[in-house]
């Protein structure tokens, strides 16, 4: 977007440039934000540069801070128009520094100073930044990554956001250069997240995260127990809970046809069908004809399958929680006679 300025009451476009016509390099970039990192990370503080205590020492972090909340801070800089594959380069690093100790990073923030020969206490800085009387449990428990450049590319920006929806804290910072006859101006604007959205998609990722939370909690830890008989077969996933007692309605002679169609009003095509009796091998090798993932979306190990009626079928593992509960309902209140008895023996949150 263009950038004017305001001369003799008229408006004048200033002239879009390039750091590389400047003679401007990523080191430049980087002596300058250094001194005024607010620019494109507020509330930070800078504790050293070219920061690469690891073996390869090629590999280096432009600048490394940390924030008002004591998380660390990644900052990457390009010059370039799109970015090329800092957001990379940055994981990497954020993943390499997220095992760094306060008194590691006293030490490093101790050299930077020396380096700038400036006499200020580096612990006492730190604490006095952060607000702390002495360090906390609470330090570097999140790893931030700000990546600054002259433009970003489509892809690189998807896979930012992608990666902040999975808790992640990347920010994409654009700094166009313009020139007039004033000098040289930096025109600096957060791309990721947008300004005037950022709480709204803090929330909005919390939120996500936090469903995807229960979910998996909900995959995890459900557990059902299943008394047929008298018999109780505990512990059971949701799966393995559809799966015994489908099992146990066969095994009780009813009829295939409307055992699948029960299952198939809450589930559509829960069985994968072969034509004769086979084997458990014969059974996935089949399936691998269609897709070579197929074999793991069912119950075909060995005792799993089922054989009526000169067929064999299979039935699929690809059940949620609440879609088990519902067949499972389904199938006893289908079959009241085996009074099949379901109750869940974990500790639901």
């Amino acid at each position: 977007m263009p950038l004017y300025k305001v001369q003799d009451r008229q408006i004048v476009r200033l002239d879009e440039t390039t750091f590389e016509n400047e003679g401007l390099k990523e080191f430049d970039l980087q002596q300058m934000l250094k001194s005024q990192i607010d620019a494109i990370s507020p509330d930070t503080l800078i504790v050293s540069e070219e920061f690469g205590d690891w073996e390869d020492r090629k590999n280096r972090i432009d600048l490394l801070g940390i924030d008002k909340n004591a998380d660390l801070v990644v900052v990457e800089l390009k010059r370039t128009t799109d970015g090329g594959y800092m957001d990379l380069q940055a994981l990497r690093y954020a993943a390499m520094i997220s095992t760094l100790t306060f008194d590691k990073l006293v030490d490093t923030y101790e050299s930077y100073l020396r380096k700038n020969e400036s006499e200020i206490n580096p612990e006492e800085s730190l604490l006095e930044f952060l607000g702390w009387e002495e360090p906390k449990d609470e330090f570097a428990q999140d790893v931030k990554i700000v990546l600054a450049s002259a433009e970003f590319s489509k892809e690189l920006c998807t896979s930012v956001m992608w990666l902040n929806n999975f808790g992640l804290d990347i920010r994409c910072v654009r700094m166009n250069p313009y020139l007039s006859q004033d000098g040289l101006f930096l025109d600096i604007q957060t791309l990721i997240p947008l300004p005037e959205a950022e709480e709204y998609q803090v929330r909005i990722r919390e939120k996500t995260m936090k469903e995807r939370e229960a979910r998996k909690r909900s995959r995890d830890t459900v557990r059902f127990e299943v008394t047929t008989e008298g018999n109780q077969q505990p512990n059971l996933s949701s799966r393995k809970m559809i799966h015994h007692i489908t099992r146990y309605v066969i095994s009780k002679g009813k009829p295939i046809g409307e055992v699948v169609s029960t299952i198939e009003k809450v589930k559509p095509n829960p069985f994968h069908v072969i034509e004769r009796i086979v084997s458990s091998g014969e059974f996935r090798r089949e399936l691998r004809k269609i897709t070579k993932d197929r074999p793991r979306r069912f119950f075909i190990d060995k005792g799993e399958l089922f054989e009526v009626e000169g067929k064999t079928y299979a039935l699929t593992n690809q059940w949620t929680t609440e879609g088990a509960i519902n067949t499972a309902e389904a199938l006893t209140s289908r079959y009241p006679d085996l009074e099949i008895q379901i109750n869940r023996s974990d500790s639901p949150a």
